[in-house]
């Protein structure tokens, strides 16, 4: 018996009905983003720049952070804002097929914001110093890059045993990480930072604060008597920033010994350059008599 119009119509709508929400579905569900010299990448974190780089994405990254400066080559990419507030408009205008993100420094609401619009995304969850080789391998995964994401993995995972197996002769020398100088702002545990001192046999001084990044009195410093003081170089002149507070500490024996080390950023961006991070702390507590 022939199927009347209105059933055929009827069918047709829903079998169309049912082909936009497919399509709808893959726009917005998680997944790996097309691999090939023609996919689209925007970088919202200066660390996550970094892996792409170092996983061969170079090419692919079609707009970054303001904060991003690394590799040099990322100076000449267009910016498309602060790692807080990115233009969404601007990122939704360059049609990117992935958007990656920290959940370290961007908001959650931007990330839900883009996936809102249709735009896969991926958030780089690593903290810790243990999280990092999993997270690489993660956004190599994807990205459809997870054998070059293994290989930079692999690099990181082997450089902490080296150094993890090497041992200092003598106790643990007290260390102080100062983050910030004024207002005073210092390395917490719960950080990668705290894991590098670890790793390396050192005790931070400031382990027992309750957040990561805490503030810091000058008489919690002259009370713990750090051995060593690392100072992030961070923007500008760090030495002539840090100059007031290094007077106000001259009482300390690290600093009459001239045991105080200004540091690279590396250790303070969660990417494949902490493994010269964790070299450069190391090289001048080897510098240190027992």
């Amino acid at each position: 018996m022939p199927v009347p119009a209105a059933v055929r119509d009827s069918r047709a709508a829903m079998l169309t009905i049912r082909i936009l929400a497919a399509m709808l579905l893959c726009l917005f569900l998680p997944g790996s983003a097309p691999a090939g010299p023609d996919m689209k990448i925007i970088s919202l974190a200066p660390n996550l720049t970094e892996v792409l780089y170092d996983l061969g994405l170079g090419e692919q990254v079609i707009a970054v952070s303001s904060y991003c400066d690394y590799p040099p080559a990322v100076k000449a990419k267009p910016k498309i804002g602060g790692m807080s507030n990115p233009s969404l408009e601007g990122i939704v205008a360059m049609k990117p097929d992935a958007v990656v993100l920290t959940d370290d420094g961007n908001p959650r609401e931007i990330e839900e914001r883009l996936r809102g619009l249709g735009i896969r995304t991926h958030v780089f969850r690593a903290k810790r110093l243990d999280d990092l080789p999993r997270e690489i391998r993660a956004l190599g995964a994807a990205l459809n890059v997870e054998a070059q994401a293994d290989r930079s993995a692999r690099r990181i995972e082997r450089a902490i045993r080296r150094y993890g197996q090497a041992s200092r002769p003598g106790p643990a020398l007290r260390v102080l990480v100062v983050v910030q100088p004024e207002p005073l702002m210092v390395a917490g545990s719960g950080t990668a930072l705290h894991d590098v001192l670890t790793l390396l046999g050192l005790r931070n001084v400031a382990a027992d604060t309750r957040s990561g990044y805490p503030r810091y009195s000058l008489e919690e410093v002259i009370r713990q008597a750090p051995d060593i003081i690392f100072i992030g170089r961070g923007h500008g002149d760090m030495k002539a920033q840090s100059r007031r507070l290094l007077k106000r500490l001259q009482s300390l024996e690290a600093i009459r010994q001239g045991r105080v080390y200004y540091i690279g950023d590396a250790l303070f961006r969660m990417g494949p350059r902490i493994t010269l991070g964790i070299a450069e702390i190391a090289g001048h507590v080897r510098s240190v008599p027992p």
